[in-house]
């Protein structure tokens, strides 16, 4: 079983939820940029959360099924499509052989999660399936997807009893994932942080400017980290600093007074003083901004980020047993 790329898009990669565990020897973690969108994929066709997906970037590929699929497309509205007809996104679609997908450019938001029902036949590495770009290992052959990949997939359980059951390409549930659980995607976001390690390091004017004005997106940004332009960050004085563990969503401040955004390729260790930390809720909408859009920080404290964590993970678990449930049904009605 398997499908074909016909045109690759900007930038489509295989990821999973990361590389862990070997970060000690210098390796990356990499893994999708908008993590609840890639769950929420693999949620909706019945694997496991960490199964990988394709990431779409910005421009969408073009892709031939070559056999029978069940699917879900989850993250910025691609407009995707076939034969003319919309495809909808956050919710399973049967799709079938020989039909040809097509994704327009995003108009909001920059990534999107195309998961498949078994998963992708990629063997891991190190744990994982993601693609790390830069050292060419992970994914399809280390590397971006592009026109000629042909990509196996495993066989799924009848995780639903259904299929194309007309002459259309595909069909899909008649339930969705609910609008109220899904991040806010928009431009120019407003995203909550916490104080970093170094806070304290930078002058009054620096703190309040980081938390009143806006900054830019660069076009410099990529998956290792989001480069952005505003006021200048000042420290009271320089001071060295011993390079130190930093994770997804850490804020440091370049020499030149600027803040970097580390994102899913991050490097396993920095040594730039840490202004803030965004609170890991946010980081799906922050995975989502596009290069030349604007951010706006909200601090708020360690205790209300993990508040908001803990709401985010009760709101899955409800979904996951809503979704356990329709399948008893389902298998119910097909049983009698």
């Amino acid at each position: 079983m398997s499908l074909t790329i016909l045109r690759p898009g900007l930038l489509t990669t295989v990821q999973d939820l990361g590389r862990y565990g070997y970060q000690r020897i210098g390796v990356m973690v990499s893994g999708a940029m908008d993590s609840f969108a890639h769950r929420m994929a693999n949620l909706l066709v019945g694997n496991e959360q960490g199964e990988a997906t394709l990431e779409i970037t910005l421009i969408g590929p073009v892709i031939r099924f070559e056999k029978d699929a069940l699917i879900a497309i989850c993250g910025a509205d691609f407009s995707p499509s076939m034969e003319g007809i919309p495809v909808p996104t956050w919710r399973p679609v049967w799709v079938r052989k020989g039909s040809i997908l097509k994704f327009s450019p995003s108009e909001v938001g920059a990534r999107a999660y195309l998961a498949i029902a078994g998963g992708y036949a990629i063997d891991p590495v190190m744990n994982s399936r993601s693609t790390f770009l830069r050292a060419g290992i992970g994914g399809f052959q280390g590397r971006a997807l592009k026109a000629g990949d042909v990509l196996n997939f495993r066989s799924s359980s009848n995780w639903f009893d259904s299929g194309v059951q007309n002459d259309l390409p595909f069909t899909y549930s008649a339930w969705r994932i609910s609008k109220n659980l899904l991040p806010l995607y928009r431009k120019n976001p407003t995203i909550r942080v916490m104080e970093g390690g170094e806070y304290e390091w930078f002058t009054r004017e620096a703190q309040a400017n980081f938390f009143s004005a806006p900054f830019t997106v660069s076009s410099q940004s990529d998956r290792m980290g989001y480069r952005l332009t505003g006021p200048k960050m000042a420290v009271h004085e320089q001071r060295e600093l011993i390079s130190e563990a930093v994770t997804m969503g850490t804020v440091q401040i370049s020499s030149d007074g600027n803040p970097i955004v580390l994102m899913a390729d991050r490097a396993t260790t920095g040594g730039y003083p840490k202004l803030a930390h965004i609170a890991t809720v946010d980081l799906p909408l922050l995975a989502q901004v596009r290069p030349g859009e604007q951010l706006w920080f909200y601090k708020i404290t360690l205790q209300e980020a993990q508040r908001l964590w803990i709401r985010r993970e009760r709101e899955i678990q409800q979904l996951i047993q809503g979704i356990n449930f329709y399948l008893r049904l389902d298998k119910t009605r097909h049983s009698q």
